[in-house]
C-alpha cells in the first residue's frame, strides 16, 4: 500500500511513523501526483515538536512535507494542462511525504528534464523563499549584500540569486564552507561572537542590504552596521520584524508556478545551483531529521520515496 510519514503527537523524532494509507483520488481540476523526492526544512521540526502548535495547530494524524516532484499518476476532471507522465515541482502543506500527493493542478510547475529530482523540488519551498528574500531588499548591481547561514537551504539560493544581479555578495558560515562559498562567488565571513567587526573589515564601505535565513540576533547585526530596515529580511526572527520594523518576504508572499518554472530553467542553465547534502530513503526519516536538526547542513536534505532505477519510467 501507499506509505506517508504521520505522527500523533508532538515531539521529536521517535513520533515520527511510516503509515500505510489508501492511494488518494484527485477530484476536479486536481491532480495525483507519485512522489519521487521531498525535501526536508527546519520549519517542519518545529510544526512537529509544537513549537507553533498555537497558530498552525497539528491534526493528528498529521502528515509531513510540503514540497516535492514527482510524476502525475492522474488526473481529475477539467484538467487540461497535465498528463499522465508529465514531470511536476509541487507544494502541498504536511502532505509532501507521501507516495502519492493530491494537488490542485494550477499549483503544480512543470519539471524541466535536464535537471535531477532532487534538485527541482526544493525550487517550490526555498527556491522561492530565496527569491523573495532577494526581491524584497532589491540589491542592485555593486552594492554589497550580506546572507546569513549562506551555506544552508535557502541562504545558498539566496546568495547565489543576489550574485546574478550583480551584487557583491558576503556569507555568514561555518570554517568548513569557506572554499565552498568561494566557488559560488561569495565572500565567506566566519559567523559567532565578533560578526560585525568581521563584516566590517572585508565591507569597510559599509554594507546596503541584510538577509537574514538563520535568526539568532542576525537582525541586531544588520541594525549595527547600519543597514536600513526596509533593506532587510529575515524568514527566521518574527520577534525582530516587530522590534525593528524589518522585512519578513518568503515562500507565501512570492509562491507562483511560474516563478518555480524560471528558477528550474536557472538551474537548468547551470546559472542556480542546488547543492543536496545527502539523499535519506523514506525509511530513514528520523534519521535525515537528527541530522536537519543539527543546523550545519550545507544545502539540502531530500528523502527519496523511488528507486534510482525506477525514476524514467512514469507510473501508468
Amino acid at each position: 500500500m501507499p506509505r506517508a510519514v504521520k505522527f500523533s503527537r508532538y515531539g521529536g523524532t521517535e513520533v515520527l511513523e511510516i503509515a500505510e494509507v489508501e492511494r488518494p483520488s484527485p477530484g476536479k481540476g486536481e491532480i495525483l501526483v507519485r512522489t519521487v523526492v521531498a525535501p526536508i526544512n527546519p520549519g517542519e521540526i518545529g510544526i512537529r515538536e509544537g513549537v507553533f502548535a498555537d497558530f498552525w495547530p497539528a491534526a493528528f494524524p498529521e502528515g509531513q512535507g510540503n514540497d516535492f516532484a514527482g510524476w502525475v499518476a492522474e488526473t481529475g476532471d477539467g484538467v487540461s494542462g497535465f498528463a499522465v507522465g508529465d514531470e511536476v515541482i509541487g507544494y502541498a502543506p504536511r502532505a509532501a511525504q507521501a507516495d502519492y500527493v493530491v494537488l490542485p493542478a494550477t499549483v503544480a510547475a512543470r519539471k524541466p528534464a535536464g535537471i535531477a529530482w532532487e534538485q527541482a523540488a526544493p525550487l517550490s519551498a526555498v527556491g522561492v523563499t530565496a527569491w523573495a528574500a532577494v526581491n524584497a531588499v532589491a540589491p542592485a548591481a555593486g552594492e554589497t549584500v550580506v546572507v546569513s547561514a549562506a551555506a544552508g537551504g535557502v541562504g545558498v539560493l539566496a546568495a547565489q540569486l543576489a550574485v546574478l544581479r550583480g551584487a557583491r555578495v558576503i556569507g555568514t558560515a561555518g570554517r568548513q564552507n569557506s572554499d565552498f562559498l568561494r566557488s559560488i562567488g561569495v565572500v565567506p565571513v566566519l559567523h559567532g561572537e565578533g560578526l560585525s567587526n568581521r563584516i566590517r573589515e572585508v565591507a569597510p564601505n559599509g554594507v546596503d542590504a541584510f538577509i537574514d535565513t538563520f535568526g539568532s540576533g542576525n537582525v541586531d547585526v544588520a541594525i549595527a552596521l547600519g543597514v536600513q530596515p526596509r533593506r532587510i529580511n529575515t524568514i527566521a526572527d518574527g520577534r525582530a520584524v516587530a522590534r525593528h520594523d524589518v522585512r519578513h518576504q518568503a515562500q507565501e508572499q512570492a509562491f507562483t508556478p511560474e516563478l518555480v518554472e524560471e528558477l528550474a530553467s536557472l538551474v537548468e542553465q547551470g546559472l542556480l545551483s542546488v547543492p543536496i547534502a545527502r539523499v535519506y530513503p523514506l525509511e530513514e526519516v528520523r534519521a535525515a531529521y537528527d541530522e536537519l536538526g543539527k543546523r550545519h547542513t550545507r544545502g539540502k536534505i531530500v528523502l527519496s520515496l523511488v528507486a534510482a532505477s525506477e525514476r524514467h519510467t512514469p507510473l501508468r
